[in-house]
């Protein structure tokens, strides 16, 4: 990809040595240690703390100095999500994005815009020397899609900054003042592997084809959780009289990601081959039409297998987990009264193994209010917990309350205007900003997120519109050349560019 082409030529840049050193969750040292060089190299103060966070700070331009500082956020890190087949490593290979109609995306995995062009707004700020802008901080956060442990790591007072920018949203025109809190629920319990009993044979069933995505953006879309629709396949099965034993079942990578693919290896007899057929053959048929318009790729398939060597399930252990994944919530649980067309609370349930010998799910919840998110949880856990299993909420994260007289609205609302006109959608996401955290800790700092279009975040295929990044970028330069002196103080005619 020739990101040269691409404007503002300083943001692609960026990004594009973003595509170029890999950066999954927990593993952005690499990409880190490249930006504090560059950073260091022009001069700015740059400091990483003990949660791995990058914090880069530039003076105020001329006649900036009273302003109050400004912070731009974003995180480092991006989920890793590939096609069946693509033999990319997200640990080693650099993406390969291309451009299509006006869009960059990665065709057969995860592009990193979700927060990769984030990052590159924030840097090309610190670049631009002819922009003016009171002093900047640059908070680069890790972990963010793991777990938040950046953010949740970061220490009160050393953010200096007044206002703070949040530039991890996808969808231009839309301001975000509040957003979704959560947590994660693990799931498992240790099994005992039986021997697999003589004379039958073994077959493996496959969902994928589906669309995936982002676990709280996408949730309310009704698509499919690869999942779940296979455990929903093998209890019907098993309703129908087909007699099987269960060898293995997986799906799903990341617990913030729809589940596209999911594969169970049975041990049946070669009689049952012919109702195994058959009532697939009417499960497909089901769930294809319970999916039409939404997942049409979706595909239920089944094919011969090897026996495998580590045994099968318990057939009590079966019956009871099958059971439980079967009856385990997912999806929208309750839509928001108070914010409408705002998902208030759901569940994804995004990564589940299970062999012979150990079974693990991962759930992450998400809500508007921490009550709902702790009361879906503990739904969860009382349901494991009735089929043996131990369950554990972890990673509890708070939502971000909306303010509507925030002072930096009115500013974005403002420059919006002036740069674009027309008026800017104010919004509440349905997902997990690090501006709950971030308030948390710094409750006097006046918070905002926004960010250009970016498309299928969290799933193959990931893409983000070029040219409203340039005017995210112009948005950006514009309210930094706004930001009002304190009450009193005598303005700075207003210049997104100095002389």
């Amino acid at each position: 990809m020739d990101f040269d082409s691409l404007q503002p030529a300083a943001v692609w840049r960026h990004f594009a040595t973003l595509c170029r050193i890999p950066r999954p969750s927990g593993h952005e040292s690499a990409i880190r240690d490249a930006i504090a060089n560059w950073a260091t190299e022009r001069g700015l103060a740059t400091s990483i703390d003990t949660a791995g966070n990058l914090l880069i700070r530039k003076p105020a331009s001329s006649g900036y100095d009273n302003r109050p500082g400004v912070i731009l956020q974003g995180h480092l890190d991006m989920v890793c999500q590939k096609n069946a087949g693509c033999d990319h490593d997200f640990f080693r290979d650099p993406l390969k994005p291309v451009l299509k109609d006006g869009w960059l995306q990665a065709e057969h995995t995860t592009l990193g815009a979700d927060n990769g062009i984030g990052v590159a707004l924030a840097l090309a700020a610190l670049e631009a020397d002819n922009i003016a802008h009171p002093a900047l901080e640059v908070l680069l956060t890790a972990d963010e899609e793991a777990g938040m442990s950046g953010a949740q790591g970061l220490a009160p007072g050393l953010l200096q900054g007044k206002l703070l920018i949040n530039i991890d949203t996808e969808d231009w025109g839309e301001f975000y003042l509040g957003c979704a809190g959560g947590m994660d629920v693990d799931v498992r319990r240790e099994l005992q592997p039986q021997p697999a009993p003589a004379g039958l044979s073994a077959v493996v069933l496959t969902v994928d084809g589906l669309r995936g995505g982002h676990s709280g953006v996408d949730i309310h879309l009704q698509r499919g959780n690869a999942i779940k629709l296979l455990v929903r396949a093998l209890q019907g099965l098993a309703q129908a009289g087909v007699d099987f034993r269960l060898a293995a079942l997986a799906g799903g990578t990341a617990r913030n990601a729809l589940p596209r693919e999911a594969q169970a290896t049975l041990l049946l007899a070669p009689a049952a081959q012919a109702l195994l057929e058959e009532t697939l053959a009417a499960a497909r048929r089901e769930i294809a039409d319970e999916l039409a318009g939404v997942d049409e790729g979706f595909r239920l398939g089944v094919a011969p297998a090897t026996v495998p060597p580590d045994g099968v399930l318990d057939a009590q252990a079966q019956r009871e987990l099958l059971a439980a994944l079967d009856a385990a919530p997912h999806g929208v649980r309750r839509n928001s009264s108070r914010v409408p067309g705002v998902v208030e609370t759901s569940d994804n349930l995004g990564v589940l193994r299970l062999t012979p010998a150990l079974f693990e799910a991962t759930f992450m919840v998400r809500s508007l209010r921490d009550e709902g998110a702790a009361t879906l949880a503990r739904e969860i856990v009382g349901l494991f917990e009735l089929a043996g299993a131990q369950a554990m909420p972890r990673g509890a994260y708070p939502g971000w309350a909306p303010n509507p007289d925030s002072p930096l609205l009115a500013l974005f609302q403002r420059v919006y205007a002036q740069e674009f006109g027309g008026e800017a959608a104010v919004k509440v996401i349905h997902a997990g900003l690090e501006c709950g955290i971030l308030s948390a800790k710094y409750p006097e700092v006046d918070m905002i997120s926004f960010g250009p279009d970016i498309r299928g975040a969290h799933a193959p295929g990931e893409r983000v519109a070029v040219q409203s990044v340039g005017k995210a970028w112009r948005l950006l330069v514009a309210v930094l050349a706004a930001v009002p002196p304190p009450a009193g103080a005598l303005p700075r005619a207003f210049s997104p560019v100095l002389p």
